[in-house]
């Protein structure tokens, strides 16, 4: 019995030590897989960027170094403004972002309505503002009355193509100029501009443009972003010659307006005058040039109203707030020349 109980005792010891021998015989050990250098893609040095300079503890950076066909610009035409939270240093070690654009988006001219010395005292005093009034005196100055950077209160409650409220976005500049009167029959009669004033608003226009890249289409009246409430600078503003001889703002191809002419008085252009079909495509063209317009298919008021200031820009000769073939045919001209984008 004894020997019986030895026999089966020692077969489960060499069982046991035989399964663990085999376990560690079966145990998987991963192997380490070789690991091959893949090549790397030199990454390019980063230019150095201009350096921001400082005056008298001021900041300033007038390098663009961002992509230029992107509308991108780091340039400042002022010092950098920065903040300074309590307990932190705020550091330029990166700056700038190269993506990053001007809030001077539009340009817009005004007419005061008012002499040289009461346009200075409304335009400081009161609660409207331009960032510049070029004045009537016969000097070489123009008053800068707002900081570029910040908001004047010059265009109000304002639209074109996309945008609105245009105080955010524009630069406001005023020109003395008396506005106009009106006569006995109700038309008005505006007063001429000064030929030395309108040099300098040539030159001030010219200078604000090319630093802030804004486009012809976005150099516009007070009456063209506001036309059923203003006039300015009204039809003796001489737009034909800033675009002549400035290359300043935007104006029609004359061949291609007669094109449009001669199409619109080979058929009976009066005829069609009242269709609603036919308003509701001059109303169309006008707001696909840019005017902020409803689609009402009436001669309504706002309708007449932003065709006169529609004729204040570019057809001056005759202000009457008809949609005669000619003021057409240059309202097609200038939608195909100035398309929305």
């Amino acid at each position: 019995m004894r020997k019986t109980l030895y026999i089966i005792g020692l077969s489960t010891v060499v069982f046991s030590c035989t399964s663990q021998q085999n376990a560690k015989k079966r145990q998987y050990i991963p192997k380490t897989p070789s690991i091959q250098q893949k090549a790397t893609a030199q990454t390019p040095a980063e230019k150095p960027k201009p350096k921001i300079t400082s005056d008298h503890g001021v900041e300033f950076f007038t390098t663009n170094i961002a992509d230029i066909t992107k509308n991108d610009n780091t340039a400042s035409y002022g010092s950098i403004v920065s903040a300074k939270p309590a307990g932190y240093k705020v550091v330029k070690d990166y700056f700038p972002a190269i993506a990053q654009n001007f809030r001077q988006r539009y340009l817009i001219l005004h007419y005061t309505a008012l002499p040289d010395d009461k346009s200075i005292t409304v335009l400081t005093q009161q609660a409207v503002s331009a960032h510049y009034l070029v004045n009537n005196t016969g000097d070489n100055q123009i008053y800068q009355l707002v900081d570029e950077n910040k908001r004047a209160y010059h265009a109000g409650i304002s639209a074109w193509r996309a945008d609105k409220n245009l105080n955010d976005t524009s630069i406001g500049i005023e020109i003395v100029n008396t506005g106009y009167t009106t006569d006995a029959s109700g038309k008005r009669i505006f007063a001429p501009f000064d030929d030395a004033q309108i040099k300098k608003v040539a030159a001030l226009v010219k200078d604000i443009v090319n630093r802030y890249q804004i486009p012809a289409t976005n150099i516009l009246a007070h009456s063209d972003i506001a036309p059923t409430r203003k006039q300015d600078p009204g039809p003796l503003f001489p737009w034909k010659k800033l675009y002549d001889e400035y290359q300043i703002g935007m104006w029609y191809d004359e061949a291609q307006k007669q094109s449009y002419y001669d199409l619109a008085t080979s058929t009976d252009f009066q005829l069609q005058y009242n269709d609603p079909t036919f308003i509701f495509n001059v109303q169309t063209q006008l707001q696909k040039f840019g005017y902020a317009l409803d689609l009402s298919g009436k001669w309504d008021d706002a309708t007449k109203k932003t065709i006169e200031a529609f004729q204040y820009h570019f057809r001056p000769q005759n202000y009457d707030g008809i949609m005669d073939a000619e003021t057409f045919a240059i309202l097609q001209a200038l939608v195909l020349k100035y398309p929305l984008k």
